[in-house]
């Protein structure tokens, strides 16, 4: 017993004499995630600021702006002269989009003749275009279908039938998943995971390879009576605890604000404190396999800082060059991803789970194989010591 509670006691106290390193693992994460819940806390993204160019000046301009400052989405700003204010709104961040009114619109709908209003917008925030691009179109069609209505009224066909005609076929648009287009719902608990594994990976490099740096591995092994399996278990343990504790709070508080089904929480937990083994698992094999405390935190950085963007979440996976999507398929927060936005949106349930946590788990034991395997060697090599 004491080989599997050495090391582990041996880690504990080493953590509790670097206090930096505890609050990395435990208040620094938490933290994080509350700010993160409470960033997003407003669920959808409203009252955008956008501005109106109007060079037509008409009764039509001016019930088009006041359709714009009713829909939720946006905010009207103080009206625009002149194109030159209009691009220099834009490129301050001062508004989001700029419609731009051209001049004769009013004369060219009386007149029977099609016309066209313009949206400048900052395609860079692409959250903020699509929202704002919805909002105008709506407002823009919204008065569209009232001029094309009211003319077909005086032209003598009936209220009810004008209305149908005017749009014969219609498309139900309705979202299966996540219909409020909560973003606390998508985005907090998808970053969370994120920066959970990031900081699983480092912490597994460091705790490892500070071990060779310091030269204490021998009594990192010693501490567990020269068995590698137990020092390596000991070794993580407290690591994997604590950010599986931060991650319990952050599910917690997402049940309590709604955001979580009876019964979602536990299947994460289970999800995500697999994600979490492999990843310390991973950054202590290439610690110890590279002998180099400074390699593997490069390592950890190169594999998990940009594992969000690869995991399909931001960019379609299939629309990705074959080279990105085989290194975004080839990370387990890619499949992390996908699992965890089933449990949540999609209703799977938590059986559908257990394929791939079966993966996690093995994959877990392959890499705490290849650091055990690697350990004895690299604690009898002084030559891999003080390596940073």
């Amino acid at each position: 017993m004491s080989a599997w509670t050495g090391s582990g006691r041996r880690e504990w106290a080493r953590l509790r004499a670097a206090p930096l390193d505890l609050l990395l693992l435990s208040l620094f994460p938490l933290a994080l995630g509350l700010l993160m819940l409470w960033t997003f806390s407003a669920g959808l993204a409203t009252r955008l600021p956008v501005a109106v160019l109007d060079q037509d000046h008409s009764g039509l301009s001016r019930q088009l702006q006041r359709l714009l400052d009713a829909a939720p989405g946006l905010a009207l700003s103080a009206p625009l002269s002149d194109e030159a204010q209009a691009r220099e709104a834009l490129r301050a961040g001062r508004v989001y989009a700029v419609l731009v009114i051209r001049p004769g619109l009013a004369r060219e709908i009386k007149s029977g003749r099609a016309a066209q209003v313009s949206l400048l917008h900052n395609a860079q925030f692409s959250t903020h275009s699509g929202l704002i691009q919805k909002e105008v179109r709506g407002a823009v069609g919204t008065l569209s279908a009232g001029i094309e209505i009211l003319a077909r009224e005086k032209r003598g066909q009936p209220a009810l039938a004008a209305a149908r005609g005017f749009e014969p076929l219609r498309a139900g648009l309705a979202s299966a998943y996540n219909p409020g287009l909560n973003y606390q719902q998508f985005l907090a608990t998808a970053l969370m995971p994120a920066l959970l594994h990031l900081l699983a990976m480092v912490a597994g490099a460091w705790s490892a390879g500070r071990e060779l740096r310091e030269a204490t591995a021998p009594d990192w092994l010693a501490a567990a009576s020269g068995r590698a399996w137990p020092a390596l278990l000991g070794k993580l343990a407290p690591a994997w605890g604590l950010l599986l504790a931060v991650d319990g709070i952050i599910l917690l508080a997402l049940a309590a604000l709604g955001l979580l089904q009876p019964g979602q929480a536990p299947a994460l937990l289970a999800l995500h404190s697999l994600m979490l083994a492999l990843y310390l698992a991973l950054g202590a094999a290439v610690a110890l396999l590279a002998s180099s405390l400074r390699l593997a935190l490069s390592a950890a950085g190169f594999i998990t800082a940009p594992a969000f963007a690869f995991s399909g979440l931001g960019f379609p996976l299939m629309a990705m060059p074959e080279g990105a999507r085989l290194w975004a398929e080839a990370l387990p927060l890619t499949w992390v991803m996908q699992a965890q936005v089933g449990l949540l949106q999609q209703g799977w349930p938590a059986t559908r789970a257990l394929p791939l946590m079966s993966l996690l788990a093995a994959a877990s034991l392959a890499l705490l194989a290849l650091a055990a395997w690697r350990l004895p060697a690299v604690a009898a090599d002084p030559r891999a010591w003080g390596k940073r």
